[in-house]
């Protein structure tokens, strides 16, 4: 076996400034990981978490830290007790997947047992500074049924029902990015209901929703920065109806099915997310979205520009990637 790595940075602008809580984001910059072994390459990509400093730079001093592991065979199993979970073990934990496949001739679909269909990903409305605007952003995006709406502490119920009124026949979820106060979630959870919002995703800061435990809100309320793995699975189970699976955050694939096969046993239902990403972070996330309720793989309709044959989205509809892109898909 003769094994070679390459890592380097990619920036990718976005179509315009995207406001969520605390942040705005006009460039994202990732890391690609590719891994030759025997004539075959895969490839994957981390985009890593803001909210935990996961960003380009460290991501390629963690992977050439792993260099000397890697080339000499590290494997995906031997990989998740290498490294913590982040962006960069997302990277080259998908750039092996991908091998894998490249190497045995298996898609990505016959190594994990699961059946792909098309699936529908939401389109993501940022903060804007009035509700007027935001509904006027949703009804531009009048070819997408299912609308995710950023939120933050500020006018949260009347930007909904302004987006209602503008888009009366929208699927409707909202994520709060840890902006509510546990009152405030009490105070509008009942308004936000009867304006048809489907799920409340991260209302609270994450290490500050331990009132959530116990509750019952009249719309499903779901973990995102409060589950980044199986490790904090136990505890999200007590607090939350949902869990939103990142590959950015669970350290790949790998991880990121078996917490998806752990919560379904425990009852709790699923959304696969993204922190933004290409078509190249979007197609194993599209892997995990096969088992999710709600999909959020809207990542490459924020970027001025994409990864030529990736995946395919035709009014909110996502499909498979051109042959050869990415975990032999077709």
């Amino acid at each position: 076996m003769s094994r070679r790595l390459s890592v380097h940075k990619t920036s990718w602008p976005m179509t315009a400034p995207f406001r969520i809580t605390g942040h705005v984001f006009e460039v994202i910059d990732m890391i690609e990981v590719e891994i030759s072994e025997d004539g075959h390459m895969g490839r994957g990509e981390g985009c890593g978490a803001y909210y935990l400093n996961d960003f380009a730079d460290n991501m390629l001093d963690q992977v050439e830290a792993l260099r000397r592991d890697i080339e000499g065979g590290l494997s995906r199993e031997d990989l998740q007790e290498a490294m913590g979970a982040c962006g960069a073990r997302n990277a080259i934990d998908c750039a092996l997947w991908d091998l894998e496949t490249r190497k045995t001739g298996k898609s990505i679909w016959e190594l994990t047992g699961i059946t792909p269909k098309n699936i529908q990903t939401v389109f993501t409305i940022g903060i804007e500074e009035t509700p007027a605007k935001m509904a006027e952003k949703a009804a531009r995006a009048s070819q997408y049924s299912n609308l995710k709406i950023k939120l933050d502490g500020v006018q949260p119920v009347e930007r909904i029902a302004a987006i209602r009124k503008a888009r009366p026949d929208a699927s409707l979820i909202i994520d709060a990015n840890q902006g509510f106060t546990l009152s405030q979630l009490q105070e509008v959870a009942e308004q936000l209901a009867a304006l048809g919002v489907a799920m409340i995703e991260q209302p609270l800061p994450r290490g500050g929703d331990e009132g959530l435990a116990g509750m019952k809100f009249p719309v499903p309320v779901c973990a995102d920065e409060s589950c980044l793995h199986r490790g904090e699975l136990p505890v999200a189970i007590k607090r939350y109806d949902m869990i939103n699976i990142k590959l950015d955050k669970t350290g790949g694939l790998t991880e990121g099915l078996a917490l998806a096969r752990e919560a379904l046993d425990a009852g709790k239902r699923l959304m696969v997310g993204n922190m933004v990403g290409t078509s190249l972070s979007m197609a194993p996330s599209f892997v995990v979205g096969q088992l999710c309720d709600f999909v959020d793989l809207d990542g490459p309709l924020n970027l001025k520009s994409d990864h030529l044959g990736g995946m395919s989205y035709e009014n909110g509809v996502v499909s498979q990637p051109a042959p050869g892109f990415w975990g032999g898909m077709s």
